[in-house]
């Protein structure tokens, strides 16, 4: 999910008073409170009431499990760095151990072997993730939905009202300032999406790409974009809800379209990183730390929130402001692949060099 969605709006910390607190306009409300509520899980969280009628029912058949408090040791905030280190499998520590010009999923195809593993990326281009020396094909599933903007005579339009006038020079300024503010940010929106995919798409393309995965592949990649939501997220419906939406039902059609082969799948979800936990000026949230990764399939042992955790409350916050990262992705996914390949420690540090798998027994 490239932007970095909000976690805190997907996997609610419904038993905390501090949660509400800190979002008195986005936060989504708690379960029993009426028909937009949170729908309760384990633990004290609970689930986007957009994803009742898509996800709900695989976490409730346990095949569905969340990790909250999960992500990278990057903290640059930055999605291009953080996208790119994730996808190479790398630390934020410089001087690291191992060989990072390849993607840790072309390092695990060719930890597997050509008999075992046959890769391929749903992406416009092969994507850093895959590169390496394992050839992976790339399958393009389209371009990224187009930017809305205030037509230019629009803003002649409002430039020749004020002509003449006392406020003509303040318009002017004005006029120059708001659009170098937008154009930053649809800039930083771009870079963050880069070319990925749109939620909207992914719906329409999710059994395209199970016909691939069942018939031809059985390592993929896709990546969504649309989740950097500075501005008017939105609750339990608006921006984030409908992206969520169509994730949710981008993944059950998919699995649908699995077939049999659902039974033999395991999905992860991430995203570079979280958001902050407090709500900003513009009802949005802005770049933060820690995440929840969702881990679904016919393999998984669902139907609860795993990993390491804490209560959410302000003085468990990184930095004052966003989740701790307490389930580290290189571990958590180095755990899975040992329980799914049933790689050992050495080939494991093929994948992931020197770091130690985090077993928290997803399949």
């Amino acid at each position: 999910m490239r932007g970095a969605y909000d976690a805190a709006s997907l996997l609610v910390p419904a038993d905390s008073d501090f949660y509400y607190e800190s979002r008195p306009h986005i936060a989504i409300a708690r379960p029993g409170s009426g028909a937009q509520a949170a729908l309760p899980l384990a633990d004290g969280w609970a689930l986007h009431p957009a994803l009742a009628e898509s996800l709900l029912p695989f976490y409730r058949k346990r095949q569905l499990a969340f990790v909250p408090f999960a992500g990278t040791d990057d903290t640059s905030r930055s999605h291009f760095d953080t996208q790119n280190r994730i996808e190479l499998g790398q630390g934020a520590a410089k001087g690291a151990d191992g060989d990072y010009r390849s993607g840790f999923l072309n390092r695990l195809a060719v930890a597997l072997g050509g008999q075992r593993a046959s890769p391929a990326a749903f992406t416009s281009d092969v994507p850093q993730i895959f590169r390496g020396p394992d050839r992976v094909p790339n399958i393009d599933l389209g371009g990224a939905a187009g930017k809305s903007r205030l037509r230019e005579q629009d803003s002649a339009a409002i430039a020749a009202m004020y002509r003449g006038t006392d406020l003509a020079a303040s318009v002017s300024e004005g006029q120059r300032i708001m659009s170098a503010a937008q154009a930053n940010l649809q800039a930083e929106m771009q870079a963050a999406n880069g070319n990925a995919v749109s939620a909207d798409r992914l719906e329409q393309e999710a059994r395209r790409i199970a016909r691939f995965m069942s018939g031809s592949y059985n390592l993929g990649f896709v990546d969504v974009g649309g989740w950097d939501t500075h501005v008017g997220q939105g609750a339990a419906s608006g921006l984030l809800a409908n992206r969520l939406g169509q994730l949710g039902r981008a993944l059950a059609a998919y699995a649908d379209g699995m077939g049999a082969a659902w039974n033999q799948t395991t999905v992860v979800v991430i995203s570079e990183f979280g958001r902050t936990f407090r709500e900003n000026g513009n009802k949005g949230t802005d770049h933060g730390h820690g995440t929840v990764y969702w881990v679904l399939g016919g393999q998984v042992r669902g139907g609860r929130i795993a990993g390491r955790q804490v209560a959410v409350r302000r003085d468990t916050l990184f930095q004052d402001r966003d989740y701790p990262v307490l389930n580290e992705y290189r571990a958590v996914f180095a755990g899975l692949f040992s329980r799914l390949y049933g790689l050992d420690r050495s080939r494991l540090a093929q994948v992931f060099p020197g770091v130690t798998p985090a077993d928290l027994g997803l399949v």
